[in-house]
Parts: structure tokens; sequence; C-alpha cells
């Protein structure tokens, strides 16, 4: 992890520098980039360990990038942290909802930052350490961990890396009913700032995109979700 490169995508000179040199000072290796379409071909080029990614870019904004990068099958699995001046809801869900692993909103600590950088990269490394070959299969839903597809029927369908990791978390436990601090915990962390509303917003896009099958995830009524095996 000392060693990750990571590609910090900012318009602001100053703000981009503060990042680098914290990041540099912790021993990552950084690249940088001021505007979204340099940001996006360097990505693509060199597919670096993590992208810091400022939403509000001149031309290409960074919300644009983030869908750019999920959408592209090369660059898909790239971890990406949002930087923000916003922190309403509807703009953290939206970044969630593209697949950006983490947000942070401006002004921030380097202290949070380096300690949001580090636990992004060692999530990417505990689930590429967990992940055994074996595809989970529920109900006519299957799920390749190592080549992050789901399929439904043996139809490929995509989701987003935050909808991949709750279905992920429910269909390995299926009939098991979780809060939704309980999923923000497993697939994000203890104490990871999402609101609960970002749940329901996830799993209502889960539904949605699983068609006919979307119905085993059943929501308990004051409690949270579970995904049904018994219908």
């Amino acid at each position: 992890m000392a060693y990750a490169k990571i590609l910090v995508v900012e318009d602001n000179p100053d703000i981009l520098e503060l990042v680098a040199y914290n990041l540099e000072a912790q021993g990552f290796e950084v690249a940088k980039a001021a505007t979204g379409e340099k940001g996006l071909d360097w990505a693509t080029r060199h597919r670096p360990d993590l992208v810091i990614l400022d939403v509000m870019l001149p031309g290409i904004n960074g919300l644009d990038v983030c869908r750019k990068l999920k959408q592209q099958e090369a660059t898909r699995p790239l971890p990406v942290i949002l930087l923000t001046a916003k922190s309403d809801d509807a703009d953290i869900v939206t970044g969630l909802e593209l697949g950006a692993d983490d947000y942070i909103t401006k002004p921030f600590s380097p202290k949070v930052l380096i300690a949001r950088v580090r636990a992004v990269l060692r999530r990417g490394t505990d689930e590429k350490g967990s992940d055994t070959g074996t595809p989970l299969r529920v109900q006519g839903l299957t799920m390749d961990t190592v080549r992050h597809e789901v399929t439904v029927e043996n139809a490929l369908v995509t989701i987003s890396a935050t909808e991949f990791a709750i279905l992920k978390h429910l269909m390995t436990n299926p009939g098991w009913v979780f809060s939704r601090n309980q999923i923000i915990d497993a697939v994000r962390g203890g104490n990871y700032p999402v609101t609960e509303r970002s749940v329901d917003v996830q799993i209502l896009g889960l539904r949605k995109k699983l068609g006919n099958q979307g119905q085993y995830i059943e929501t308990v009524r004051g409690v949270g979700y579970r995904l049904r095996s018994d219908l």
C-alpha cells in the first residue's frame, strides 16, 4: 500500500498541491491532472491504484469522469474518492450511485484524507483476498466476485460498485435481516458517513436493475433488508 500510485484530479492548484504533498509525505506515488479530460485520459492509460477526483471541474465534471471510468471495463475496478464542497444527501447519493468508493467534503483535514485513502486501498486488498473464485448463486442471481459481474437468468446486469458490494453482502447471507447501519458497516467499514437514506436509494436501484429477481430483496419494516431465498 505504501507505494500505491494515486491520481489526483483537481483544478484548484493550491488544493492539488496540498493533496499531492500529503500523499507523497506518506510514501504514495502521485500523478496530477487539472482537468477531467486529462484525468480520464491518464487513468485510462496508466490505471492507478486510486483516483481522487474533484467534483467541480471545468469541462467534464468529476461526476461525469467517475461515470466514464465505471462504464469502461478497463477502468471499472479503479477505486474513486470524490472531493466535493457539497455535503447534502443528493450529492453524496449521486456519487455513490455512480460507483465512487468514498467522498471527502471541503475543507478537509489532511489526516482525514490519508485515513480515507488507506481505508479504501485496504478494502480493495481485503476484497481481493477474500474472493475464492466460487460464484454466489441465489434464486436466479449469479455473482462472480472475481470478475465483478452479476447475471440474472444468465443475462449480464450492469450495477455500480456500491450496489455490487451491498448485493454481495446480502447474497453471502441469504435470509438474514440487516439494518441499514449494518449494511453500511459491512460494505464500507464502521463509522462510514453515509446516511440511511443512501442505502434505501441503492436498494431501489438494485431492485430495478435486477428485474423480476428484485423481488427477492425484501424490506423488513422497522428493521432493514434481507435477500429472500424461499419465494
